[in-house]
């Protein structure tokens, strides 16, 4: 059987079947349970998604899917129906990302570590705010998400894990604790990032993800996703790459690791010549919005630029050098 190879008349004769059964017959013949996470909506009606998907295979097969045989679950299905045009959405929202939580923290830190009612302006602004972040699909979101009761409450998810509150914390996650504690240990700094993040939004700069998710595998920064999405698209800048390059071998020095020493053209021969990748070594959150410098950018290789964004805070390369060494010893 091509799983996911359905179509849109599949998919409306399942929609049909369920309308002429109903929902609980539907779910029962064919082995599937209620919705948890996502609803196909057609004709302002709300359909099991998973289930609807794994009935079109039948008007196409012969043989409907059953629910262990979605290899990725309900996204899966999600995606299929999406891809032929289908509204989905969310049946709850989705968690709470590391720049949303930033963002909160900083508005409760300004407020004193108090948390905000709903009817607070500031939290009717980070509501707006909140709602054109480009981090969570708009299938994954339903009719609630980051509405300013949500906000509130997560400012009090925020505030009553603070040191200094003595009463009972509400039921916020462990993500609400981490950043409260980065912004404890790095007021300064934590407060730069929701700065940036809070302008880059207003003004379109973090509205567009110029890089794939699974290119930020392993990498980490504890201003979150957004900022290190455009540090890394810094990084990737060619033009300034190049004149950084050009500045290296017009001294007449060789394009080795400023780290580990590695040089490409030794290793790879011609292969290898005139490569190497860039770092930023100062973070978004230090430098603000001021034009790269050369003298802000390092040569180093693969391997070590893994290794200075894979965990916040980024080591520099001398500190990364450093612990080169220490390892060896």
């Amino acid at each position: 059987m091509v799983k996911g190879a359905i179509t849109r008349e599949s998919v409306l004769k399942a929609v049909d079947e369920y309308d002429r059964l109903g929902q609980d017959a539907f779910l029962s013949t064919y082995g599937f349970g209620q919705a948890r996470n996502y609803l196909l909506v057609h004709e302002d009606r709300e359909y099991d998604s998973k289930a609807i998907a794994g009935v079109a295979h039948r008007y196409e097969y012969g043989t409907a899917l059953l629910p262990t045989e979605f290899h990725g679950g309900t996204a899966e299905a999600v995606a299929w129906l999406e891809r032929l045009g289908f509204a989905v959405k969310s049946v709850r929202n989705p968690d709470w990302a590391w720049d949303e939580i930033v963002l909160a923290c900083a508005v409760t830190a300004d407020n004193h570590w108090k948390g905000l009612s709903a009817t607070d302006p500031r939290v009717a602004e980070l509501s707006s705010l909140l709602q054109i972040l480009p981090i969570h699909g708009l299938s994954s979101r339903n009719d609630t998400f980051r509405n300013a009761n949500g906000v509130a409450r997560k400012t009090f998810d925020i505030a009553t894990r603070h040191p200094d509150y003595q009463g009972k914390p509400t039921n916020g996650g462990a993500m609400d604790l981490a950043v409260l504690q980065a912004f404890l240990d790095s007021p300064l700094e934590m407060a730069a990032a929701a700065q940036l993040i809070r302008a880059g939004i207003l003004a379109g700069d973090l509205q567009t993800a110029p890089l794939a998710d699974e290119d930020l595998d392993d990498f980490d920064a504890p201003e979150g996703r957004l900022l290190l999405r455009k540090h890394l698209a810094r990084e990737r800048n060619r033009a300034l790459r190049r004149r950084k390059i050009d500045s290296v071998l017009s001294r007449g020095q060789r394009l080795a690791c400023e780290v580990c020493d590695f040089d490409f053209q030794r290793a790879y021969g011609e292969r290898g010549a005139g490569y190497i990748e860039c770092h930023h070594v100062v973070p978004l959150h230090e430098a603000g919005e001021s034009r790269t410098k050369l003298s802000d950018l390092a040569l180093i290789c693969a391997n070590c630029h893994r290794m200075v964004h894979r965990r916040a805070p980024w080591p520099t390369p001398e500190e990364l050098r450093v612990l080169m060494a220490q390892a060896k010893a």
